[in-house]
């Protein structure tokens, strides 16, 4: 199973509530040691929430982790999305290993992070 298809297994568009929603886009993170976490995004009525890229990063840091080779982010539509710059601002900062990562922007469309870190 590739990267892309472990992030469409948890991408499930769910409201909780009339103030929170979840699970709208999915991530997985493929580290330098071959491990693979995911996480959900969060979103609610107030800006409180988070992407599914951090939620993934969180998982990661909690297994003593931050070496990333490989980061996608899935839509409800198992299409990839690229990360916004809040989540590439973060996935730099664990490591400058991290500049080297493979980050699936679009369908079948790949770039480093420091690729998508030009400014």
């Amino acid at each position: 199973m590739n990267l892309k298809e472990v992030a469409v297994q948890w991408v499930k568009s769910t409201v909780l509530n009339d103030y929170i929603a979840y699970g709208d886009v999915a991530a997985a993170i493929e580290t330098i040691d071959g491990n693979v976490y995911t996480g959900i995004s969060i979103d609610t009525a107030y800006s409180l929430g988070h992407c599914a890229e951090h939620s993934a990063v969180s998982e990661m840091l909690k297994h003593g982790e931050y070496r990333i080779k490989a980061v996608v982010a899935v839509d409800s539509m198992g299409n990839a999305v690229p990360p916004c710059g809040r989540c590439r601002e973060l996935m730099s900062q664990l490591s400058p290993d991290n500049s080297e990562a493979i980050v699936e922007v679009h369908n079948g469309i790949f770039k480093t992070l420091e690729e998508l870190n030009t400014f």
